[in-house]
């Protein structure tokens, strides 16, 4: 009996963390249903016709995908190799949180809305598809992005400093009178101008101001083009290896790697 208990376990726990296998997978596949329907449920609920006329049908059927989604985060932490290490990870965290709100709404009313956080666990679709190339796409661009950030940081600081002084400009220009009744008014309206939103519930009416929000329209227009020319550059400054990684298929690594990004396989053996 002690020898069959970690076997069972450990079958248990290929099934529920590994995607190589057919049981695995029909798991994989069935969870990522459940998913797909807890989120219906929860966009079903917001719809006050189908939440006064089916509350009970959709209270049910929630807790019943809450309990089956608790199970199985149980069922985690009890065959995972390190059950802290999953419950520190990301996909762990999000399995918590998937199934807190509902507990949570017994203590406070409307707790439940949160629930939709469960969509995130339908990342798990890139890991049981094997669609690992696609994750490593994303991951180059989120290295650019962050290689970016020093510029992006100095440029939203230039766009801060030129709303300030164009709303502050603006309340003097226009005055409460016309609905610019203090400076953060004015702040508000330069920002949405700025960046073409243009709600319209407020606007200047002076002369002066017309031209103003002329010249601040125009420069918003150019300004917009700012962030994406650094991150492009910043992307150019990568090269992308044709020939994919053996390792793991990944066809983008920084501009000096001798070593897959993704993955870490020598690129040497490769090229």
């Amino acid at each position: 009996m002690d020898q069959q208990r970690p076997s069972r376990r450990e079958h248990l726990r290929r099934i529920i963390f590994e995607h190589d296998t057919p049981a695995g997978k029909a798991f994989d596949i069935a969870l990522l249903a459940v998913i797909l329907f807890s989120v219906l449920l929860v966009f079903l609920e917001s719809v006050e016709e189908l939440s006064q006329r089916y509350e009970a049908g959709l209270l049910a059927l929630e807790w019943v995908v809450t309990l089956l989604f608790t199970v199985e985060y149980v069922a985690r932490l009890l065959t995972a190799r390190r059950p802290g290490r999953y419950a520190r990870s990301f996909f762990g965290i999000i399995d918590l949180l998937s199934v807190l709100p509902v507990y949570l709404s017994l203590l406070i009313p409307g707790a439940q809305s949160l629930l939709v956080i469960r969509s995130l666990r339908l990342l798990r679709v890139f890991r049981v598809f094997k669609m690992a190339q696609w994750l490593s796409e994303a991951s180059f661009l989120v290295r650019a992005i962050r290689s970016s950030t020093r510029k992006i940081a100095v440029f939203l600081v230039v766009v801060v400093l030129i709303n300030v002084i164009v709303g502050s400009t603006m309340y003097l220009i226009e005055g409460p009178e016309r609905g610019f009744d203090n400076m953060f008014r004015g702040l508000y309206w330069s920002i949405v101008t700025m960046s073409t939103v243009g709600f319209g519930d407020i606007a200047p009416s002076t002369p002066a101001g017309q031209v103003l929000a002329a010249m601040l329209m125009l420069t918003g227009y150019s300004i917009i083009a700012v962030p994406t020319g650094i991150v492009s550059a910043e992307v150019a400054g990568r090269r992308q290896v044709e020939i994919s990684c053996k390792g793991c298929g990944s066809a983008v690594h920084s501009r000096t790697a001798r070593f897959c990004d993704a993955c870490g396989f020598p690129l040497g053996e490769q090229v």
